[in-house]
This record gives C-alpha cells, sequence and structure tokens, in this order.
C-alpha cells in the first residue's frame, strides 16, 4: 500500500536550512494499523503530512497504492487524496457553522454526488457511529468524543484505502481516547490502512506495529509480536517517575 524509499526533506528559512526527514525507507502493507511516534522535532507530522500529500519531498520515492507521488500538480493531489486517503486531526478541523451530517457530507460533494445522496450517505454513517440523533446539531454542541466520531464518519465516507490521524486522541480523556481508538480498530479490521501520530504510549500499544522516529530517522521499528515488550517497557518507565 505504501512504500518509502530514502526520503528526505528540508525547510529553509531565511539563510537557515532544517533537515527534518534524513532517508526514510519504510513500507507499510495494506490494512496494517501504525502508529508513528517520537520527541518533538523528530520528524513525526511531516512525514504525516508527506504520506498524506499534503507536502512534498525532497529526494526519494514515496508509492501510494501504486501511484508515485512525486511532483504533483495540486489538482492531482488533491484528486488522489480525494480516493485513496482520509484524515482525521486532534482538532477534529469541524466546520463550525455546519451540522454533524452536513460534515460528514463535505468530502462527497466535492466529489459531484448529489445533496440528496450525499446526505443519505451521511447519515448512514452517522448512525453507524452512533450519532445519528446528532445529526442535525453543530459543533460546538458536541462532546470531545462526539466530535471525533464525527470526524471519523467524515474519513470514512469517501472509502480511502488509508486513513491518516494527527493525534487523534489528543484532545480527549482517557475514557474517550480508548473509545475511539476501539472504533479505529474496528475500521482497521475491515481493510482500512490507519496510521495515526501519537505520544501516548497506551494508544501506540493499541496498534499493530510502531515506528519510533528520532531526529529525522527510523530509529525502532515494533511489531505487534513484541507489543508486549514494549507495554512492559512503558509500564517500567512510569514507576521510575
Amino acid at each position: 500500500m505504501i512504500a518509502l524509499d530514502n526520503i528526505h526533506k528540508s525547510y529553509v528559512t531565511g539563510n537557515n536550512s532544517l533537515h527534518v526527514l534524513k532517508g526514510i525507507g519504510l513500507e507499510i502493507k495494506g490494512g496494517e494499523f501504525v502508529s508513528i511516534m517520537g520527541p518533538s522535532g523528530s520528524g513525526k507530522s511531516t512525514l504525516l503530512n508527506i504520506l498524506g500529500m499534503l507536502d512534498n519531498y525532497d529526494e526519494g520515492s514515496y508509492y501510494l497504492a501504486g501511484n508515485l507521488i512525486r511532483n504533483m500538480s495540486e489538482k492531482r493531489a488533491a484528486q488522489l487524496r480525494n480516493e485513496l486517503v482520509g484524515f482525521v486531526f486532534q482538532s477534529f478541523n469541524l466546520i463550525s457553522f455546519k451540522n454533524a451530517l452536513e460534515n460528514v457530507a463535505l468530502p462527497l460533494y466535492y466529489k459531484g454526488v448529489s445533496r440528496k445522496k450525499r446526505n443519505l450517505m451521511a447519515m448512514e454513517y452517522l448512525e453507524r457511529l452512533g450519532l445519528k440523533e446528532w445529526a442535525g446539531h453543530m459543533p460546538n454542541e458536541l462532546s470531545g468524543g462526539q466530535k471525533q466520531r464525527v470526524a471519523i464518519a467524515r474519513a470514512l465516507i469517501s472509502k480511502p484505502k488509508v486513513i491518516l490521524a494527527d493525534e487523534p486522541t489528543g484532545a480527549l480523556d482517557s475514557h474517550t481516547s480508548y473509545e475511539v481508538m476501539e472504533l479505529l480498530r474496528e475500521i482497521n479490521r475491515e481493510g482500512i490502512t490507519l496510521i495515526i501520530v501519537t505520544h501516548e504510549h497506551d494508544i501506540a500499544a493499541m496498534t499493530s506495529k510502531i515506528i519510533r522516529l528520532k531526529d529525522g530517522m527510523i530509529h525502532e521499528i515494533i511489531h505487534n509480536g513484541n507489543l508486549q515488550e514494549f507495554r512492559y517497557r512503558y509500564t517500567k518507565q512510569l514507576e521510575t517517575v
């Protein structure tokens, strides 16, 4: 599904250049549930932006579902995003003057789907996520967990191959975070590839593979079979705090 080879990315500000990603090589198979971790400045968000075609890379190659993602026009990148990728953000990114139904239906508007059909589909997804009764409510009338469920429904409605989530539980309490993660796991079991950026060890431990970045490079990859060890190490770290 995703193949990265020797990805480099730098940002230039005035006379200064910041080398953020330093030769990332990575393969993520279809249907995997992957978390990306690392300290601030390690390149997590930059990597996610490149995966979502929101930013370009300087060197290397990136293939998404067999498509080489390189120096695309914004029109072509937008087309592929609409076909292949769904996004979930920490801040939900709901449109404040549209209700839950309208927010969920929005991606279908850009696909040219009729209002009647997209509203019917949006209601189906809201019902699936337990929010049918909240379809007419505005974002400021929803709890954090409800907002994130609306955002997930919006990501799902275009039937993406990959969902990218940037700190999807960062603005939620622990109980709601686990509810959202269980929902994401259900979605993943349907075959959708899920990639999340998180700084929360317990959230990362709920995924099938953890990619740890450090100084713009992959420091460690922990696979499902080793997650028990990861949870143990995290627990021991807490005991020393």
